[in-house]
């Protein structure tokens, strides 16, 4: 019991260090950018973002069922389908199309926008959204208690981000961003339902959508190796690290 709990707050200590890193570093940013330049910033951020990110999945991959079994649904019928479609739908909101991915390795010059098509018209924070949905979905499956601990430090990275994207947004650009809140809504689907925002089919059908589809195939494929990748971290250096 000792073990499963300690493999929890190790859990919390790696999520509470990706949010400094990756909040922190969206905090830094224009100032960073003003004295290195934007490319050199994104390069940076992403050699530190980017492992932080892999230690705490690989952490989750070989502890996702420690702790306590509070419920196992793994065989009720149409729970496959359904863990599936709403992870595939977290994705579309995790990853949305609005994004230009060349910047992201720098190889177009990052710059900060306002979104106000696409997915933004569902959701100014989709990011917040498909990450709620992803433990939502998740968290079913699996069904302990360090899953329960994982998405608490999830969600409540995401909900910190949801005021702390708006609050820099704010900051940058003035009334612009006024506009865009008072036009769109940070719970899904609000601000169309309210007559705010009026979804275009077209605005979702893009080469980025065809990724993250084929990416979500590529997962479904690659989670018969999540055992072999889980045993493989309970080996590693990581683990001795932590234990």
């Amino acid at each position: 019991m000792a073990t499963t709990h300690h493999s929890s707050l190790v859990m919390l200590v790696l999520l509470v260090l990706f949010a400094v890193i990756h909040s922190g570093g969206a905090a830094l940013r224009i100032r960073a950018e003003a004295v290195i330049g934007a490319r050199a910033w994104r390069l940076i951020f992403a050699a530190v973002s980017i492992p932080s990110a892999v230690v705490v999945i690989g952490w989750f991959l070989a502890h996702r069922y420690d702790g306590l079994r509070l419920w196992n649904l793994q065989g009720v019928p149409g729970m496959v389908p359904m863990v599936w479609i709403g992870t595939a739908i977290s994705f579309l909101f995790l990853y949305p199309a609005t994004y230009n991915l060349l910047e992201i390795p720098a190889v177009l010059k990052p710059q900060v926008r306002l979104y106000a098509t696409g997915i933004i018209r569902i959701s100014r924070h989709p990011q917040a959204v498909g990450q709620i949905l992803w433990c939502f979905t998740h968290a079913l499956w699996i069904g302990s208690s360090f899953m329960l601990v994982t998405c608490a430090g999830l969600i409540a990275h995401h909900l910190f981000a949801v005021w702390h994207g708006d609050r820099r947004l704010k900051l940058r650009f003035g009334d612009a961003f006024d506009e865009l809140k008072n036009s769109t809504s940070s719970m899904p689907f609000v601000a169309v339902l309210d007559g705010r925002q009026k979804l275009d089919w077209r605005e979702f059908v893009r080469p980025a959508q065809l990724g993250i589809a084929i990416a979500v195939g590529v997962f479904w494929w690659a989670h018969r190796f999540i055992p072999q990748a889980g045993a493989l971290v309970r080996n590693s250096a990581l683990e001795s690290l932590f234990s």
